[in-house]
């Protein structure tokens, strides 16, 4: 099976859809979305609704800080990213907010588990930056494979039977074997609003016949969801983000 990872999507439609069509090309058996489909961009709507299909259709998905915040508006965040979520609040109706009241915050499918973030339970939504950080989300799950986003960063980390630390900086293409006598922690990237510097879509595809991860880089259109954004009237900063990729 081949199972394409994707998170962050941050109602970037434009994003998203080029990320599904490349996963299409990869052929991809199945999507696991793993949060944060709204705040920050102009196309909540569309991204949740393309989500509620796939979803329909099999997909999994799990909730993220900024899906939950639709709900709970006392969720920290920058005073840009509460702009876009109270913007985003207004947009939304109510099959939406339903749908995403709905996610579950983790899914375990056989030896792999989904999140957001951590897997660790407490504090909620803690960042997965550092080898540190990585082993302490490794240590308080016993799944084979942790999948996650949250950081916007793609990143993996490999933890042996000794709670020996490993960390790779994937390339963008190049699959990674993933060895059983490791358990594996991959952060994914971001679909609609990349921080490393490089402003092209990211997500991951796992082979679990070969047991290998591929991270991705995909083009799109970034001038117009920027300009989506700034027509919308949310803050320019955060469509000059999604133009540096940071």
């Amino acid at each position: 099976m081949r199972i394409a990872l994707l998170a962050d999507i941050h109602a970037n439609r434009l994003a998203l859809e080029a990320c599904l069509e490349h996963a299409r090309t990869q052929r991809a058996d199945r999507l696991v979305f793993l949060g944060d489909y709204v705040g920050y961009g102009a196309q909540p709507n569309e991204v949740v609704e393309r989500i509620m299909a796939e979803a329909a259709r099999g997909a999994i998905a799990v909730a993220g800080n900024h899906d939950q915040a639709v709900a709970n508006d006392r969720e920290a965040m920058t005073p840009d990213a509460e702009t876009a979520m109270a913007w985003t609040r207004g947009q939304l109706g109510p099959e939406a907010r339903d749908f995403l009241a709905s996610l579950p915050l983790r899914f375990e499918d056989g030896t792999r588990l989904y999140v957001h973030a951590s897997p660790q339970t407490y504090p909620p939504w803690i960042y997965i930056r550092e080898s540190r950080d990585a082993l302490r989300a490794l240590e308080a799950s016993r799944a084979q494979m942790v999948f996650c986003g949250h950081t916007h960063l793609p990143a993996l980390h490999g933890i042996t039977a000794t709670g020996q630390l490993v960390s790779f900086q994937p390339v963008p293409g190049a699959p990674v074997p993933l060895p059983p006598h490791r358990r594996w922690l991959t952060v994914v990237g971001a679909v609609g609003q990349s921080r490393d510097g490089n402003p092209a879509a990211a997500y991951a595809l796992l082979d679990t016949a070969t047991s290998e991860i591929t991270h991705f880089r995909v083009p799109y259109d970034v001038q117009a969801a920027a300009t989506a954004l700034l027509e919308a009237g949310l803050p320019p900063a955060l469509a000059a983000r999604l133009r540096k990729g940071l």
